[in-house]
């Protein structure tokens, strides 16, 4: 199963089903930022809206992405704001979105499931304004070399969605290649208990 039918099968389930992970970026997300002012978002893999209606809190207009369309159908119903766009795209293949320019651009839980980031990166930093920001937000490295993975359960058992790992020094490596400098970098533990192994990497870029 790929990661769009894996992504198309678990967005039934998606915002009901126990997920640490979800949750736990979710927080993140809106810790890093909250104080950060940005009108126009592109929201890479914006499920069904979780962040989506947050950030439109705070943005004019947010063009939100994702490669399930199922997904999507599920984030359409929740948020009815003529500020949101929603589009089915595969973020690996050439843009058709993110003509215009944005001050923010977000990954919530996208990367892992993307083996090049210099290429996606590149895209990236053609679509930010001088000074815009890149939010990354991802299950951590050390998370995956455990063997965690996105996956979820159904009737016919356990689905686990295809996944890269990526170190630190990938994601600081492409963001350096394509003119991003690095903000601030966190990590994000289950319960804040800083004695485990953390559960979200999180990082925010800024086009210099």
């Amino acid at each position: 199963m790929n990661t769009r039918e894996a992504y198309n099968t678990w967005a039934e389930q998606y915002d009901t089903n126990i997920n640490k992970t979800r949750d736990l970026e979710a927080q993140a997300l809106r810790t890093t930022l909250g104080a950060i002012p940005f009108d126009k978002c592109l929201e890479i893999g914006c499920g069904t809206g979780k962040n989506t209606e947050w950030l439109i809190t705070k943005a004019k207009h947010i063009t939100a992405v994702d490669l399930s369309e199922e997904m999507l159908a599920k984030a359409k119903a929740k948020i009815n704001n003529s500020n949101v766009e929603f589009i089915q795209a595969d973020v690996t293949a050439e843009w058709s979105f993110g003509k215009q320019q944005y001050d923010l651009v977000t990954f919530s839980l996208v990367l892992e499931h993307i083996e090049n980031l210099d290429a996606i990166f590149e895209k990236v930093a053609a679509t930010l304004t001088e000074g815009g920001y890149v939010y990354v937000g991802e299950l951590h490295p050390f998370k995956q070399y455990n063997g965690s993975k996105a996956r979820f359960e159904t009737s016919d058992g356990v689905t686990i969605v295809p996944c890269y790992d990526h170190h630190v020094s990938d994601f600081m490596l492409a963001a350096k290649q394509n003119g991003l400098v690095l903000v601030d970098i966190n990590e994000y533990f289950d319960d804040n208990d800083r004695n485990t192994i953390p559960r979200i990497l999180n990082i925010l870029f800024k086009k210099a």
